[in-house]
């Protein structure tokens, strides 16, 4: 076959299959047309059919929207109208108090303004009878003088002295009404307090007296105290300002002397000579010395202990010493210092019972007769001395004040400064801390039942119990049983006034009745 044949037959055959394939393309390519369109139509209408239901689905969210909103609209246009009517209704009650006030005020001015002119009536009626009223008092004022023979004045006076036993009567009732009810509350627990200070304070008492004795080795030693022509016992008693007594009491000496520090400086001095064996003037001029240096230390040391067990710390050292002198000190031979200990535990110990300042208490209590440490170099009552040397040295004006008041120099004016005064009395009062010389005993019995007579009514009065109790008979017909307790008052104040005494005395005024009182 020839080669342009072969290429025909080539081109033929590539003509028919080129035909074929584009028909097949064709054909193929139009099935997918169709294909495609017939998804895109079903897309179409899927979203035709979505659309519609979103639409009705949106439709029907805003309809229950709207029916929402409508019901809420409607709910708040119910409360808005149910608040409008309260509130109407609140005003409609208001209005119609105010009315109802209004009328009532209304007709309280008509009934004030009747009562007013009632009043005035009343006023002017008042008026007339009071007019009428004076005429007439002054008509039977003359009728009354004129039968009872008594002018005006001399009627007021008997009026007035009528009122007066009246009222005296009253008062002494009420007065022993309400001194009743006191003791009855306040004596119980009085006493609790005070018999519990004293127990807790059980202080030993020393009595000393102005002279004291030095025990010797043997009576030899009598001469050698004399000396050659009485030169030693000369240079003792210049040298320590005391006295020396020897008798003829064997194996003793005494000495003698008002100051009780002069006293122990001359005793200890003595001991130490007889001790040493050396009696001569040089000699004794350095063993007073060293006795005087020794007494001035105990006085320190006994200061000490006594701020120490009061537990008082701080106080000035120059009062630690007038402290320690008051060991050498006694009053009615109480000794002070031990006193003055006692008297500061009684004193803390009540304060804390009734709530008191208790340092202020006790360091009051251990001060208060300071002043008697100096009262004899000083001019001046113990009081006003301690008082000006608490001054002097800084203490607290409290501390000064009951100081000043524990003798009723001053009236006290704090709790404390009264629990010093009544420490000071328990301390002197207890039995066996003091005593007193017969013409002092007897000039206070005296003065007691003094002062009892020269009171009118009294008709016989007897000093009893040491003085601690003083019985007053009174005449009944001129004191009643009201009046005694008055005059048992009286005769108490009376005696606290004029009378210098530890611890208390016991008035009893007796009549029908008995009235107790105590001079404090």
């Amino acid at each position: 076959m020839s080669p342009v044949i072969a290429a025909v037959i080539a081109v033929v055959v590539g003509v028919i299959c080129g035909l074929l394939g584009y028909t097949y393309r064709k054909n193929f390519t139009e099935k997918k047309i169709e294909r495609t369109e017939d998804y895109a139509k079903r897309l179409y209408d899927d979203a035709v059919r979505k659309a519609e239901d979103y639409k009705k689905e949106k439709v029907l969210e805003a309809k229950e929207e709207i029916l929402k909103a409508k019901a809420e609209n409607d709910r708040e246009r119910a409360e808005n109208e149910r608040e409008i009517r309260e509130r109407r209704n609140e005003i409609q009650k208001n209005e119609r108090r105010l009315i109802q006030r209004e009328e009532t005020l209304d007709k309280k001015a008509s009934n004030l303004e009747t009562r007013e002119e009632t009043l005035n009536n009343k006023l002017a009626d008042l008026t007339k009878k009071e007019t009428e009223l004076e005429e007439l008092k002054a008509k039977q004022l003359t009728e009354l003088e004129r039968i009872a023979g008594l002018d005006r004045e001399a009627a007021k006076q008997l009026v007035i002295d009528r009122v007066q036993k009246e009222a005296f009567h009253d008062a002494a009732a009420q007065v022993r009404e309400i001194e009743t009810q006191a003791k009855e509350e306040g004596e119980k627990k009085a006493r609790n307090i005070i018999a519990m200070a004293i127990q807790k304070c059980a202080a030993d008492h020393v009595a000393e007296t102005t002279v004291s004795v030095i025990n010797l080795p043997n009576d030899d030693m009598k001469g050698r105290i004399i000396g050659r022509e009485g030169r030693n016992i000369r240079a003792l008693e210049t040298a320590t300002g005391v006295d020396l007594i020897i008798d003829d009491t064997p194996e003793a000496v005494i000495v003698s002397a008002f100051d009780p520090v002069r006293r122990e400086v001359a005793r200890i001095a003595v001991e130490k000579l007889i001790m040493d064996g050396r009696i001569h003037p040089a000699r004794i001029e350095e063993m007073v010395e060293k006795a005087r240096k020794e007494v001035d230390n105990q006085i320190r040391e006994a200061g000490e202990n006594a701020v120490f067990e009061t537990n008082q710390h701080g106080i000035h050292h120059e009062l630690v010493k007038l402290l320690g002198r008051l060991r050498y000190r006694t009053s009615y031979g109480q000794n002070v210092l031990k006193h003055s200990i006692e008297v500061s535990h009684l004193a803390g110990l009540m304060a804390a019972e009734l709530g008191a300042d208790v340092q202020l208490a006790k360091r009051a209590g251990l001060l208060h007769d300071i002043g008697k440490a100096v009262d004899h170099e000083s001019e001046g009552t113990h009081v006003t001395l301690g008082a000006e040397l608490a001054r002097k040295y800084h203490e607290n004006a409290d501390v000064v004040h009951c100081i000043m008041a524990h003798h009723n120099d001053v009236e006290p004016q704090t709790v404390e400064a009264v629990l010093v005064q009544a420490a000071d009395a328990i301390s002197a009062a207890r039995p066996g801390a003091r005593r007193e010389s017969l013409e002092n005993y007897i000039k206070r019995l005296e003065k007691l039942e003094e002062i009892a007579n020269s009171f009118s009514g009294v008709d016989k009065c007897y000093a009893i119990q040491s003085g601690r109790e003083v019985r007053i008979m009174v005449k009944p017909e001129d004191v009643n049983d009201d009046g005694i307790k008055v005059l048992a008052k009286e005769i108490a104040k009376r005696i606290e006034e004029q009378m210098e005494y530890p611890g208390q005395i016991r008035v009893n005024v007796i009549r029908e009745t008995r009235s107790t009182e105590f001079a404090k």
